[in-house]
């Protein structure tokens, strides 16, 4: 990892069973929806006698040694996955995915709170919208909550309202809205950020692309320059991908568009797309859709981002976007860096 990258922590906590591994999974490890029926709670136990040992555990746990007592060891089990991911060249997740089980959780809050609750820029808090045991739900959110107070008082906080697909159609509206009231009041004095979610539809993709899009560090100086650039080659709209997870991290429209959604929907299929090249050992580069309305151009366009372009008019041939694509690629490669250049893109491309 680079000594200039600037690492942000970001802790996903929530009860055992909430949906945390599966959402992670499909965001950061390319899994799709029907897959992560494969995934399991996490699970441990440690049984140390002599010589016998049992250990069922993910790899990403940490285990502490804290005594030997005769042919007795007793283990101290962190369940703890960190994970790494780089966002715009310079921004890197520091993903802790902190196991939800009774015995854990309350080890978070006593012996390790320092240690979890410590330099985090973001507390993501997932909450099963059928949970049976909405107390402890609670319970548990406010004891996070305190100990980023303590801990952590400047980290943004985000509540996922999740498996919202399990809830009747036309009563999602009315159980978001009074669990959403419900969040706010007791996140007080912090300011909580709630969103529904399911792995079903294109809920995920919109909650996580709204909580990375906070943490870019540069947002506005590239969002100035995507207007610039999509005004400069007279675009409908232009979106911005991050290349690996496919979440949206920018845009810009010059035309309403109907679909509110379409952001994440376009990620969901573009990713499950991708999943399909790479399982015939292909990569993907680029593609052009084109009907008697409009174009849509999505390419690689930096080291670390995808775009989308899409164009109505007509009279502008294929190719003379994609050489302004290629032309604009340079000018953005800068701007991923923290220290990017501080003028904006304002010259004619075609």
């Amino acid at each position: 990892m680079s000594s200039t990258a600037m690492k942000k922590k970001v802790l996903l906590m929530g009860k055992s069973g909430s949906g945390k591994t599966s959402m992670r999974s499909i965001i950061f490890a390319n899994y799709i929806a029907r897959d992560t029926r494969r995934l399991g709670a996490t699970s441990k136990s440690i049984l140390r006698k002599g010589s016998a040992c049992r250990c069922i555990f993910n790899a990403g746990c940490v285990l502490n040694l804290i005594y030997k007592k005769s042919s007795h060891y007793l283990l101290n089990l962190v369940d703890v996955e960190h994970s790494h991911v780089r966002f715009l060249g310079n921004l890197v997740l520091n993903l802790w995915d902190c196991g939800g089980q009774d015995t854990f959780m309350e080890n978070y809050f006593t012996s390790q709170r320092d240690n979890i609750f410590r330099n985090v820029e973001v507390l993501i808090y997932v909450f099963d919208v059928e949970s049976r045991e909405l107390e402890k739900d609670m319970h548990y959110y406010q004891s996070c909550l305190e100990a980023i107070l303590q801990n952590s008082p400047d980290a943004k906080v985000f509540c996922l309202v999740h498996k919202m697909d399990l809830v009747q159609e036309d009563q999602r509206d009315l159980i978001f809205k009074e669990r959403e009231e419900d969040l706010k009041r007791l996140s007080r004095p912090l300011a909580c950020t709630c969103f529904r979610t399911s792995i079903w539809d294109e809920t995920l993709y919109k909650a996580w692309s709204s909580i990375v899009y906070q943490l870019i560090p540069n947002v506005q100086q590239l969002e100035t320059n995507l207007r610039n650039f999509a005004q400069i080659i007279e675009a409908d709209e232009v979106l911005l991908f991050e290349r690996a997870t496919f979440l949206v991290i920018s845009h810009y429209q010059c035309k309403e568009q109907r679909d509110a959604h379409r952001f994440e929907k376009i990620s969901n299929i573009i990713k499950q797309f991708k999943l399909s090249c790479s399982k015939l050992a292909a990569s993907f580069q680029s593609m052009e859709v084109r009907n008697s309305n409009f174009a849509a151009f999505i390419d690689v366009f930096t080291s670390n981002t995808y775009v989308m372009v899409i164009m109505s008019d007509p009279s502008i041939p294929s190719a003379a976007t994609l050489i302004n694509i290629r032309n604009a690629r340079k000018h953005f490669e800068k701007l991923e860096r923290v220290d990017g250049p501080k003028h904006s893109l304002h010259m004619r491309m075609r």
